[in-house]
């Protein structure tokens, strides 16, 4: 048993959550055979079976989801003893962070200011992606926070609201010039399982007015661009388009819908490392501006 070490348990708790001992040796920054190696002195050392191999992945067996069950907890609360004891600003390790566009735009950078100055030992890796994958992701154990576009309601999510952008209704100045909707003109929107497409449609049913077609983009700066060179009207977050609006280069073409997007930080409802969690606590504390 004096063989068996704190590395030994936290390569259980990631094998376990992530169901591969590749992906597992990715979030622990090692390689699969020294993963390997690992499940092997533990098995050695306690006479038992703990994962068998279905399919291209490993699952627990009984006696192996037992351990694990037992280890998680004494893995977090040694965790939290290190952070307690040197404080916050103390804690250290790698976190995987995934963000939306408008989100990143909006509050990652005022989240980054914050984590480098309160958990200067913390590294974040940070990918931007659409909402659906995040979700996936987070739940899959290869993202530990996410911000996104919500309300987002899952049993396996544990959120915190972030504040709440307005959107605007806008075309490029020329095309407001000449009458705007008063032709019919093509709408851009991102994809189709966005809440701002969900508003847009029905900001346009509302409104009556009269448009050509409805394409989509999964890039807001490449549809910003789009817009202002006169082809067609969009929904945008008005934090994202203010530079544009002040050089006169986009004009609201319709009045703004009265909903707002809602954005949330979002970690797993079962998460016990103290690190993710503080960073979670901080998150809480964001306003998107």
């Amino acid at each position: 048993m004096r063989k068996l070490a704190i590395y030994h348990l936290e390569t259980l708790a990631w094998i376990a959550r992530l169901g591969t001992f590749r992906a597992a040796a990715e979030r622990l920054n090692t390689t699969q055979p020294a993963i390997s190696a690992r499940v092997r002195e533990i098995e050695s050392q306690l006479g038992i079976e703990i994962f068998r191999r279905e399919g291209r992945g490993v699952v627990l067996t009984a006696r192996g989801r037992q351990l694990v069950q037992d280890c998680e907890p004494l893995l977090a609360g040694f965790e939290r003893a290190l952070m307690d004891a040197g404080g916050s600003a103390g804690a250290t390790g790698v976190v995987r962070i995934g963000a939306g566009e408008i989100a990143a735009a909006s509050c990652l950078p005022g989240f980054v200011h914050e984590v480098e100055r309160g958990l200067p030992g913390v590294t974040l890796e940070i990918d931007l992606d659409l909402t659906a994958r995040m979700l996936q992701q987070l739940l899959g154990g290869t993202r530990d926070m996410v911000f996104l576009a919500g309300p987002v309601a899952s049993p396996g999510l544990q959120t915190v609201p972030i504040g709440a952008v307005r959107l605007v209704w806008l075309a490029s100045a020329a095309t407001v010039a000449a009458g705007g909707f008063a032709q019919a003109l093509p709408v851009w929107s991102v994809g189709e399982h966005s809440p701002i497409h969900r508003v847009m449609r029905q900001s346009l049913a509302e409104s009556g007015v009269p448009w050509r077609s409805i394409n989509t983009c999964n890039n807001v700066q490449t549809m910003i661009r789009i817009i202002a060179q006169g082809e067609g009207a969009a929904i945008f977050p008005e934090t994202m388009v203010r530079q544009q609006i002040a050089a006169g280069e986009l004009a609201e073409v319709l009045p703004a819908p009265d909903a707002q997007l809602q954005f949330e930080a979002a970690i797993r409802a079962g998460e016990r490392d103290p690190v993710i969690l503080e960073l979670f606590r901080r998150a809480g504390g964001l306003r998107i501006e």
